[in-house]
């Protein structure tokens, strides 16, 4: 039996079913598309095609995303603005966009000297050093399983390392320092910004975050990256391709972040922990088949046990909070 008009209810809700699928398909695709696309294009500018300046290029994705998010919230309202209410609060923002200009910058450093594959593996062994941090500074422990299944990420690693043939120890340590402050910024987030009233969503911590960061890096490429604005107009002018890189580059490390915020409000915890898991095998891959950078055996299956580990270590994760839960019902 068909509704007034008609319209099959059960058909229209079917239909607005397919939509949502096929729009959180498209959002996922966009978030794996920008991933993957600034980190293969930082690769190639700054080792192929020998734009040797990390930090200035860190300086370009950070002034593209302090305009567009403001473009994003102030003009289209794509989220409400939150305004940072004290001095206080302002410090600590800029607290953590020092970190997060350190993880970026080295990230970007360890391309240049680091495969896409290996900088992937070393990437990999963030929950190491968030539950390092996270005792350290919160001296909050885990369950001890939680603490076995690093295990795996950790020896996965040194086994990735003994088989990588592109292995340089400065890219190597860049690219560790880098997953460090990754993890500290994550830590240190949630000991900052813990009070409700000081609470920032991914969207609003960007737009004050990012300025912080050009202010800061911009001595920093002028001091530590000699003459680069003229090098860098001078490429411009023998090869125009160059601007566009540079753009196109910045507006995608915009989006990196746009397309994880949606994501995760549009998908559950775990479905953004398997897509962020498959996310990095599928950059490795990508990588590969582009850079045609050597892999061994021995090197793809560390990989793999830090994958793996990293796995375990979400679901003893997601199976602590589910008892917890479980504690506090009853």
């Amino acid at each position: 039996m068909t509704a007034k008009g008609g319209q099959n209810p059960s058909g229209s809700a079917s239909g607005v079913a397919g939509g949502g699928r096929l729009f959180t398909v498209g959002l996922v695709s966009a978030w794996y598309s920008s991933n993957i696309g600034v980190l293969l294009l930082n690769k190639y500018l700054l080792s192929n095609y020998g734009f040797k300046y990390p930090i200035f290029l860190t300086m370009c994705h950070m002034t593209a995303c302090s305009l567009l998010s403001y473009i994003a919230i102030a003009w289209f309202k794509f989220v409400p603005l939150q305004t940072v209410r004290s001095r206080v609060q302002f410090f600590k923002i800029s607290a953590l966009s020092l970190v997060f200009c350190g993880s970026v910058v080295s990230g970007n450093i360890s391309l240049r000297y680091l495969p896409v594959s290996f900088n992937q593996a070393v990437g990999a062994t963030t929950p190491f050093f968030t539950a390092v941090f996270a005792y350290l500074m919160t001296v909050k422990r885990e369950a001890w399983l939680t603490y076995v299944t690093l295990i795996p990420v950790v020896t996965g690693v040194i086994i990735a390392s003994g088989g990588e043939p592109s292995f340089h120890l400065f890219g190597f340590l860049m690219c560790v320092g880098a997953t460090a402050a990754r993890a500290l910024k994550t830590v240190l987030q949630g000991i900052l910004l813990s009070n409700e009233g000081e609470k920032l969503n991914s969207m609003n911590l960007l737009l004050y975050m990012a300025p912080v960061a050009v202010v800061l890096l911009l001595p920093a490429t002028l001091l530590m990256e000699d003459n680069v604005v003229g090098v860098t107009i001078a490429l411009a002018r023998k090869d125009s391709k160059i601007i566009w890189y540079l753009l196109f580059n910045s507006c995608m490390a915009y989006f990196v972040n746009l397309t994880n915020f949606l994501v995760t409000k549009h998908t559950s915890a775990l479905t953004l922990q398997v897509l962020g898991n498959a996310k990095g095998a599928v950059a490795v891959v990508v990588s590969v088949l582009i850079f045609r950078n050597p892999v061994t055996i021995t090197g793809m299956l560390g990989y793999s046990l830090t994958v793996f580990g990293v796995i375990l270590y979400s679901e003893a994760k997601k199976r602590r909070r589910e008892r917890e839960k479980k504690g506090m019902c009853n």
